[in-house]
């Protein structure tokens, strides 16, 4: 089934929000609806399984890990109807483009990622792609510190915040990311 127009949808929020397990659910309606999915990842996050996203809970769906943007076009199937791209946040500007000029095939395009890093600041590709959206969805997790609604990603080393200057990009999870609320999120400078 091919839609009637293309369309981006952001799923974002911090990290144990839910983002990959929203974006496995509209999979799976899409696949019900024998609409033809497609799934991208980049090859950096292989924290779970190679070939698949995986949620944090366990859920899962089958997906092509791509090294950058450019390579999600080198396997889009023909009939496509539906890609969804998990972990934006780790390309870089050129995926803007690309999802862009997918959209305009009249393809539906689902985006997750991180909108902020663990400093909270706007993460990669990813403010670009919410602005460009016809849909975004913010999720929020329950913060680790006091049990209210988190929007943040605290990154800890060896227990304490890690600093403001430390790497952007480490692939991680619960063994050194808590979710966070705004009071609770610290970065040290």
């Amino acid at each position: 089934m091919k839609h009637h127009t293309g369309s981006l949808e952001i799923v974002t929020g911090s990290m144990f929000c839910g983002k990959t397990e929203e974006l496995i659910r509209r999979l799976r309606r899409a696949s019900i609806a024998k609409q033809q999915v497609q799934v991208f990842k980049p090859a950096i996050d292989d924290r779970y399984a190679e070939k698949k996203v995986a949620s944090h809970n366990g859920m899962v769906f089958d997906a092509i890990p791509v090294r950058n943007a450019a390579e999600i076009i080198e396997n889009l199937h023909e009939g496509t109807t539906v890609v969804a791209i998990d972990e934006t946040q780790f390309f870089n500007a050129e995926i803007i483009d690309i999802v862009q000029d997918l959209a305009e095939r009249g393809l539906r395009v689902i985006v997750a990622g991180l909108d902020m890093d663990f400093r909270g600041e706007p993460f990669g590709p990813m403010p670009m792609l919410m602005s460009k959206a016809e849909r975004v969805d913010k999720l929020h997790a329950i913060c680790m510190v006091c049990g209210e609604l988190a929007s943040r990603t605290q990154r800890l080393v060896d227990g304490s915040p890690a600093r403001y200057d430390d790497p952007v990009v480490i692939v991680g999870a619960d063994e050194m990311y808590e979710a966070r609320c705004r009071q609770h999120h610290e970065v040290p400078r």
